[in-house]
């Protein structure tokens, strides 16, 4: 399936969830903020959430500094 991620298109097998999107993306367990067609998904959330071709996700993370 066809995704935006962070404005750029994305390839993924169908039947992914977020969670899964993540692990990808090496973000698991790491600080990161994600919106899913305008609406934040809490973390809780991100294992469960199914994706569809189509949607549009942004993935923020903090970054530390000093």
């Amino acid at each position: 399936m066809r995704i935006q991620l962070n404005g750029e298109p994305y390839e993924l097998p169908d039947g992914n969830t977020l969670g899964d999107l993540l692990a990808r993306l090496e973000l698991t367990g790491k600080r990161v903020a994600v919106e899913l067609n305008l609406d934040i998904v809490p973390r809780s959330q991100h294992v469960a959430t199914a994706l569809r071709e189509g949607d549009q996700i942004e993935v923020v993370h903090a970054i530390g500094g000093g």
